[in-house]
C-alpha cells in the first residue's frame, strides 16, 4: 500500500511521503490564495474552495481565515457554511451533510497520533474519518474529534468536545460532549 492507501485506510503512515507532501503543499497554496481573497470576489472564492475541496455541493461559504491539512478529503453538501477560523484537518475523509452551519473557531480533526510514544517518535501518523450529517449545527469553538459520526439534526453547543458519536436528533454540550437534550 501507499502512503496514501495506507492514510486513508486508518493505518499508522508516514506524512512526509513524497506524494503526501506535494498533495499539502498544493491545499497550502490553494487556502493561502483563498485566504488572501477579497469577500467581494464571490466568483474566485468559489473557483478556489471548489478546486481544494474533493467536492461540493451549490451555495457553499467559507469565511477566512480557513485552514485544512488537504483539502481533497473534504466533502461537503448543498447550503454549507463555515463561520471564521475553521479547521478542518483531512488526513482521512471529511464529509459534512446538506444545510450544516459551522460557528467561528470550529475545528474538525480526522488526523490523529499512536497512543504508543515509540510510534510517535517514529514520525507516523493516523487519521479516522469524520461524517457529520444533514442539517448540523455546530457551535463556537467546538471541537470533533477523529471517527466521530454525527447524525442527521445535531446541534453541538459552543465548546463542546466531541469525542465519540451520536445519532439524529440531539443537542450534545460538554467536555467531553454528551446529550443534553433530545429534538
Amino acid at each position: 500500500m501507499t502512503e496514501k492507501e495506507k492514510m486513508l485506510a486508518g493505518e499508522l503512515y508516514a506524512p512526509l511521503d513524497p506524494e503526501l507532501h506535494a498533495m499539502h503543499i498544493r491545499a497550502e497554496r490553494l487556502f493561502e490564495k483563498y485566504n488572501k481573497t477579497s469577500c467581494k470576489d464571490v466568483k474566485k472564492r468559489k473557483k478556489l474552495i471548489k478546486k481544494l475541496f474533493g467536492s461540493t455541493g451549490e451555495n457553499i461559504q467559507v469565511e477566512t481565515p480557513f485552514f485544512c491539512d488537504y483539502g481533497c478529503n473534504i466533502e461537503v453538501g448543498d447550503n454549507f457554511f463555515a463561520n471564521y477560523g475553521c479547521i478542518i484537518l483531512d488526513v482521512n475523509k471529511v464529509k459534512i451533510g446538506k444545510n450544516c452551519m459551522l460557528a467561528p473557531n470550529v475545528a474538525i480533526y480526522s488526523a490523529t497520533h499512536p497512543v504508543r510514544a515509540e510510534e510517535r517518535y517514529n514520525g507516523v501518523e493516523l487519521g479516522f474519518p469524520v461524517t457529520i450529517g444533514d442539517n448540523c449545527w455546530i457551535g463556537g469553538g467546538a471541537v470533533i474529534c477523529p471517527g466521530v459520526t454525527l447524525g442527521d439534526n445535531v446541534v453541538v453547543g459552543a465548546g463542546a468536545v466531541v469525542t465519540k458519536s451520536f445519532g439524529d436528533n440531539v443537542v450534545l454540550a460538554g467536555n467531553p460532549a454528551k446529550v443534553i437534550k433530545n429534538l
